[in-house]
């Protein structure tokens, strides 16, 4: 019996979308109807693409538009996807075709994509070559990780914790003798999640979004059943905290933060090592710590927290990265190569003005 072509349709229901995702391979959280629903109310407009064959899905793609300013032109955006089994060539290369067509339709400048397709992986090389043959490019503009580090939960308990290093498995249990208890955190801990985010960036010096964005997400992805707070804490004081995402067979560490109080009794140990047998028990697969260096080098500024990250015996997972549909060469050009020199030029002039005028200067404002 012959096989119905690919078509495609717009997903309308957050209850159909998640289902659709369920059976696609390898979901990404920020495929989600919840992610959509956030970005939804920052300047992005969503749209859920389905691709079905014989009434089964086939691939998915939240698709992210934004206007750029008074332009009538807009830049679209399809996070950690699209979905879809990548070794099947005729497939992506409809899906693809069809993501070309809507950006146009869109009247974007570029479609970004940038999905977790493994750069060692057995197919990785023809997806590239595919991408490349259509006219798209490496992104100079790599939103989210490239790479990062997985932890594999199939593992038994006793294995996950042999895997770490000897260190780790101490601090662990040093964290447990010192009295440090973790549970799990909910709404009315919004708060308290900001509060312990806001002070970690301070002390390690890292700019980050007004807590109305943070309390978004977190509240957004809890109702949907989708996000996880855990809080460290010593007699009864908040210490750190870590809030996970989880989708399909996949949980994943996107947020974690820390106080300075009670730092030598290693609560983010125990809150990572209490993160794993959460996720374990919600039938997770894989855990995946969001991030990891783009060279493997101690300059790069993410090594200490890839040393951090390594010590729970996680594996080092390389993507092959962004890629840009130019949909609009010109505009494509301006945008991604003129636009970034010419805002690094008034920086540099802002920055020059500021020493000149006994400012102290040293940084943006």
């Amino acid at each position: 019996m012959e096989t119905t072509r690919l078509k495609r349709r717009e997903v309308r229901e957050a209850a159909e979308w998640q289902q659709a995702l369920a059976q696609l391979p390898d979901p990404h959280v920020l495929q989600s109807w919840a992610w959509g629903e956030v970005k939804g109310r920052y300047g992005w407009h969503a749209d859920h693409w389905l691709w079905e064959q014989d009434g089964q899905p086939r691939a998915a793609a939240l698709l992210l538009t934004r206007r750029l300013g008074p332009l009538p032109l807009r830049v679209a955006y399809v996070p950690k996807g699209p979905l879809l089994d990548w070794a099947d060539g005729e497939l992506l290369e409809g899906v693809l075709a069809d993501l070309e067509a809507l950006a146009r339709q869109r009247r974007a400048l570029l479609l970004k994509i940038d999905p977790d397709v493994r750069l060692d992986g057995p197919y990785a090389a023809d997806v590239v070559a595919r991408l490349e043959r259509r006219g798209w490019r490496f992104s100079r503009q790599q939103v989210q990780f490239r790479n990062t580090m997985h932890v594999d939960l199939t593992l038994a308990e006793n294995d996950l914790l042999a895997r770490m290093k000897s260190k780790w498995r101490y601090n662990i249990g040093l964290a447990q003798r010192s009295g440090v208890q973790v549970r799990p955190g909910g709404l009315d801990d919004l708060g308290l999640l900001y509060q312990l985010y806001h002070e970690t960036s301070l002390r390690n010096h890292f700019v980050i979004r007004p807590e109305s964005y943070y309390r978004d997400v977190w509240e957004t992805f809890i109702r949907a059943g989708l996000g996880h707070p855990l809080i460290a804490e010593v007699d009864g004081e908040p210490v750190a905290m870590l809030f996970l995402f989880r989708l399909g067979r996949k949980a994943w560490y996107l947020y974690g933060a820390s106080r300075s109080a009670h730092r030598d009794k290693m609560p983010n140990h125990l809150l990572q090592w209490e993160a794993m047998r959460w996720a374990r028990a919600q039938g997770c697969t894989v855990y995946d710590l969001w991030g990891a260096p783009e060279v493997m080098d101690e300059t790069d500024p993410l090594w200490g927290v890839y040393r951090f990250k390594q010590g729970f015996g996680a594996e080092m997972v390389r993507h092959i990265g962004a890629y840009d549909y130019p949909a609009a060469s010109l505009f494509y050009w301006l945008y991604t190569v003129v636009a970034p020199r010419l805002l690094a030029a008034m920086r540099w002039l802002h920055w020059r003005r500021g020493g000149q005028a006994g400012e102290g200067g040293g940084h943006d404002a």
